[in-house]
C-alpha cells in the first residue's frame, strides 16, 4: 500500500483529502506544520508528500530543500508563474494552485508515484552499488575501470524488497514497523523476527562484493544506508 504524507494546516483540507485517499487505497499521514512534517519524516518514508507553503513555523519554502529524497507536490493558493518555477526548481515534483479539481490532483499523484518507480530493468543505485530492480542482482563497478564489474550478487526476493526500500530513502532512518509495513507488499511473509535474519544475511552479501558495510541498524529505531567516510 502506498503511503502519502499530507502536511497542510487547514483541517478541512486535510481532512477531505485523507478521506479521499483512503478511499483510493493510499495510506495517509498527517503533518500539520513544517516542524511535526519534519519529525514525522525521521520515522516514516512516504511514496509521496502533499505540501502546502502557508504552514506555521518552518514553512513549506524551507521544508522543501529539506526533503528531496520524497516526491513532493506542493499545493499553494500562490497562482504566479515565478512561485511555481522557483518551487519546482527547488525540488518540488508538480505543483497544484488552490482551490483545485480532487480528479486532477489524483491524476497527478499517480503521475508522480509512476515516476518514483523504477520499471523494468531499471537501476538504483548508492555509493557506487547498483541494484538492478529486473534482475534482483546487485553490482560493484571496479573503481578504475567503471564499465566493468567487480563483484556481482543475486538477492533474495525479501533482501531486494529491504535494500529497495533503503535506496529509495538513502538520507532516512527507516523504522523497522515501517520497513516490514512497505516491504510486506512484495514478501506478505516476512516477519519482525525473520528481518534480522534478512538484514543480516544481506548486510553479509553487501560486505562480500563492497569490502565494508552498508547497512546500519540504528538501536531502538530501524536502518539506514551508511555513507562511505571521505
Amino acid at each position: 500500500m502506498k503511503q502519502i504524507l499530507i502536511v497542510d494546516d487547514d483541517i478541512y483540507i486535510g481532512n477531505m483529502l485523507e478521506e479521499v485517499l483512503t478511499k483510493e487505497g493510499y495510506l495517509v499521514l498527517r503533518a500539520y506544520s513544517g516542524t511535526e512534517a519534519l519529525l514525522v519524516l525521521t520515522s516514516a518514508a512516504p511514496d509521496l508528500v502533499l505540501l502546502d507553503l502557508m504552514l506555521p513555523g518552518l514553512s513549506g519554502e524551507e521544508v522543501l530543500p529539506r526533503i528531496r529524497e520524497f516526491p513532493v507536490i506542493v499545493l499553494s493558493a500562490k497562482a504566479d508563474l515565478d512561485s511555481k518555477v522557483n518551487l519546482l526548481l527547488e525540488g518540488a515534483s508538480d505543483y497544484v494552485t488552490k482551490p483545485f479539481e480532487m480528479k486532477e490532483l489524483l491524476a497527478r499523484i499517480t503521475a508522480a508515484l509512476r515516476k518514483r518507480q523504477p520499471g523494468a530493468g531499471g537501476v538504483l543505485s548508492f555509493e557506487g552499488l547498483r541494484l538492478d530492480t529486473l534482475t534482483h542482482v546487485v553490482s560493484l563497478p571496479a573503481q578504475d575501470t567503471p564499465e566493468k564489474i567487480s563483484g556481482e550478487i543475486r538477492l533474495t526476493r525479501t533482501e531486494f524488497a529491504i535494500l529497495k526500500m533503503l535506496m529509495l530513502h538513502p538520507a532516512q532512518i527507516i523504522a523497522k514497523s515501517t520497513l516490514l509495513e512497505r516491504i510486506s507488499e512484495d514478501t506478505p511473509d516476512c516477519t519482525e523476527h525473520s528481518l534480522k535474519t534478512h538484514i543480516s544475511n544481506l548486510r553479509k552479501k553487501l560486505r562480500d562484493i563492497g569490502g565494508r558495510e552498508y547497512i546500519e541498524a540504528v538501536w531502538g529505531i530501524g536502518f539506514r544506508l551508511i555513507p562511505e567516510k571521505s
